[in-house]
């Protein structure tokens, strides 16, 4: 009597192993997560100044861990789908949620309007950047944007709020004022305006120590000055916007 085949063992994949240092993209990208969750309670506890600080380190953190990520050699579709959803909440939602808690309670509908607004812009605008990017389309890796990029968006929409900190006696604009900024800085998220792309600047050999120098007073400034600052940086930001959309022609 022939005995029945032995079964064949199961084949299991090797399972796939991830050095420690090869996680910190994705860590420091749960890392900005917790920092615009946690600006969002800082804003509705009136903890407004701590709130912007979060937003801030938010950005820092979101210009880090896409770069560290190429650099290491650790990105994947999962690190650029959490970096795009960080995105959503850290530059979409907790910028105009504070707003709206810092000086559009007295409006809520028209401030809720305006939350809208600026939310659904940022999450078209990251969708409209994620398909570019799928495609392949080359105007993304050009020296300009097509657009204000979200954390840009994020960090000019607050610029009321830099300037009520840096001048304590500051007015606070009108509400329909407030909104209508809000809502005009989503659209231009969601614009056709070229926005200059630092990603692809480049730094000449011999213009590295004036740029090394510039780096250094910014800094001094924004630990010194740090309301002025931001201030001075956006309103430069405001420039190079206007400047590309008297320079270069709009995108398709």
């Amino acid at each position: 009597m022939t005995q029945p085949p032995a079964p064949k063992p199961i084949q299991r994949k090797p399972r796939s192993e991830y050095a420690l240092i090869q996680l910190l993209p994705n860590m420091l990208t749960v890392a900005a997560i917790c920092a615009g969750l946690t600006a969002i309670r800082f804003g509705v506890q009136g903890n407004y100044l701590n709130a912007v600080q979060l937003i801030l380190l938010s950005c820092v953190l979101d210009g880090i861990d896409g770069r560290l990520a190429r650099i290491l050699r650790a990105d994947s579709a999962m690190g650029a789908e959490l970096d795009s959803l960080a995105d959503f909440l850290n530059f979409g939602v907790a910028p105009p949620l504070l707003i709206y808690y810092w000086a559009l309670q007295d409006a809520p509908r028209l401030g809720w309007l305006s939350v809208l607004v600026f939310a659904v812009c940022c999450v078209v605008r990251l969708a409209r950047f994620n398909v570019s990017t799928h495609a392949g389309d080359p105007k993304d890796v050009a020296a300009y944007f097509t657009g204000v990029p979200s954390p840009a968006g994020a960090m000019l929409v607050m610029l009321p709020m830099y300037l009520s900190f840096a001048f304590d006696d500051a007015q606070l604009l009108p509400d329909l004022v407030l909104c209508l900024y809000m809502a005009g800085i989503g659209l231009l998220l969601i614009s056709r305006i070229p926005t200059w792309s630092f990603k692809t600047t480049k730094v000449s050999r011999e213009n590295v120590k004036y740029f090394l120098v510039a780096f250094a007073f910014v800094a001094a400034a924004l630990m010194n000055y740090a309301w002025l600052t931001l201030i001075a940086l956006c309103l430069g930001y405001v420039a190079t916007v206007v400047w590309a959309l008297v320079t270069q022609p709009r995108k398709g």
